[in-house]
């Protein structure tokens, strides 16, 4: 008896198996979500970590270009911005009726603002007659360990 399969239909098994059609359980979902959140949980404190430390040497390598316009401004003014020329302002915009300022010393404004979202504070004079540039770290009070420590320069 000749065969009523075509050479299409020869390529083909002749039942499909069960599992073809069934797709994933509700059991294999819920494994896979289970290793999804124990690998997110362990790496999550770790990415955080880096994060804080991130922005404890985003703020140093700041203070540090603010205290290095400082000294600019002082040569061309002779003297560091007091509070009434505008303390750190004084960097970026002209203090009003000054002749010898040469700025801005700092491009941007913003750079001014730690990465907590905080304004850098100012002191004239400082420790040992210097100027100070610190922040508060990121819960903005004196004191703290780790994300929280006050950066001076």
């Amino acid at each position: 008896m000749p065969s009523l399969r075509s050479a299409r239909d020869a390529r083909r098994p002749m039942h499909r198996p069960a599992w073809d059609d069934r797709g994933y359980t509700l059991l294999e979902v819920l494994v896979v979500l289970g290793i999804v959140v124990l690998l997110a949980s362990i790496a999550a404190p770790q990415v955080l970590r880096y994060m804080g430390q991130a922005r404890s040497e985003a703020a140093k390598a700041q203070i540090g270009s603010i205290t290095t316009a400082l000294e600019l401004y002082a040569l061309d003014m002779g003297g560091f911005p007091g509070a009434q020329s505008g303390g750190l302002r004084a960097l970026v915009a002209a203090p009003g009726g000054s002749k010898k300022w040469r700025g801005p010393y700092l491009k941007r404004a913003d750079g001014l603002i730690d990465p907590w979202g905080q304004p850098y504070q100012y002191r004239f004079p400082g420790r040992n007659g210097q100027p100070e540039v610190f922040t508060l770290g990121r819960d903005n009070a004196p004191g703290g360990a780790a994300e929280d420590q006050d950066i001076a320069n």
